[in-house]
């Protein structure tokens, strides 16, 4: 068997549910799934399944500026150590670990099912956020290519779309995301939330590289989308400095940037273990800091929020970046409200929309 011109190098075909334990139900898996390994993705298992469903609702108490999500893989490629969806990967009875960066969960007739979803007559034309949960443009994407399909039947049922991605291959879609943008509204937002190669390769070591990402906001931008930026977490002591911030937003908005949103770490999920463990790996030495500042909680002191808000505020001011307080407590905040822009064909791009700052994210699936 090949798969798209590479030779598959395990494929272990499975009936049922008992694939992966718990996945069944809580993919609603159709009828079973495959197991793929290939030498282009090292250390990489994929488990394609059959969904029942694409569309995945939030619940009202989650107060998001969004009602519905999009995820077509589960885990993820990029091996952020402080990624607060690691503890999902947990209700598919795998590790919220090394298991979430290798243990590849892809939904290979999603679109096909979201075509269906979107035909029922119920279905009102609300927004659809990608990337709440894991990347939709993670390396495994440029394999299976499920975005496409997705961006295709959101634009032709005249549903809106937002995205947040650290991958670069959304540079591959902006031809048909200009396309869909002159019928829908379409949100586009990078995330960056540092610079220091040398701190990525250990933090986010299988994330596109930062001049890579500064690189994709310019793309954004250049096709005439308002490029929001998330700039976080901001890791405490590690990126919080001023000279660090300048750096950082300096240069998203030299590549063109919009508007940027930052805030801290929070630590409340279960992936706290995993990004502690790296820290004591690391640098020992802010263990004890770590510990006064977030204390048994898992948020940041107040203190330390204030003069966070002291240190990022006026910088974002002065670059016309505008900015989000940093007041919430989840992973995510909401892009601030600013005017749109035209594009150079006269269409009016969307306010980027970037998910809020709340716990629930086993709502996000």
């Amino acid at each position: 068997m090949r798969w798209e011109g590479q030779t598959v190098t395990a494929v272990e075909a499975r009936s049922g549910t008992a694939a992966l334990p718990g996945m069944g139900a809580l993919l609603g898996m159709v009828d079973g799934a495959r197991k793929v390994t290939t030498p282009d993705f090292e250390g990489v298992t994929f488990h394609e399944v059959l969904c029942k469903s694409a569309l995945n609702p939030v619940p009202e108490a989650a107060a998001l500026p969004f009602h519905w999500t999009i995820n077509p893989y589960r885990g993820c490629t990029h091996a952020c150590t402080y990624c607060f969806a690691r503890a999902t990967h947990e209700y598919l009875d795998f590790d919220a670990g090394v298991d979430f960066d290798s243990q590849i969960v892809v939904k290979t007739n999603v679109a096909a099912v979201l075509r269906r979803e979107l035909r029922r007559a119920s279905w009102k034309g609300e927004t659809v956020a990608l990337g709440t949960n894991t990347d939709p443009y993670q390396r495994a994407e440029g394999r299976y290519r499920l975005m496409p399909g997705i961006i295709g039947a959101l634009a032709n049922a005249r549903t809106p779309m937002s995205i947040l991605t650290k991958g670069t291959l959304l540079q591959r879609d902006l031809p048909l995301l200009a396309t869909a943008a002159t019928t829908v509204p379409v949100s586009i937002s990078v995330s960056l939330a540092l610079l220091d190669p040398e701190l990525h390769a250990t933090l986010e070591p299988g994330a596109p590289k930062p001049a890579a990402r500064l690189s994709l906001i310019r793309a954004v931008a250049e096709a005439g989308f308002d490029c929001h930026v998330m700039a976080a977490p901001i890791i405490p002591y590690l990126t919080d400095d001023a000279a660090s911030l300048r750096r950082l937003f300096t240069a998203v908005a030299e590549a063109g940037a919009s508007g940027v949103t930052a805030f801290p770490l929070n630590l409340t999920g279960r992936y706290r273990g995993w990004f502690l463990a790296w820290l004591t790996k690391n640098h020992p030495a802010l263990i004890r800091r770590y510990r006064t500042l977030y204390g048994s909680s898992g948020r940041v002191s107040p203190e330390y929020r204030t003069h966070l808000r002291a240190r990022t505020e006026p910088l974002l001011a002065e670059l016309g970046l505008g900015g989000e307080p940093l007041d919430g407590a989840g992973p995510y905040s909401v892009a601030p409200e600013r005017r749109t822009r035209r594009r150079r064909d006269g269409v009016v791009g969307a306010n980027a929309v970037a998910p809020q700052v709340q716990d629930l994210q086993e709502a996000l699936f």
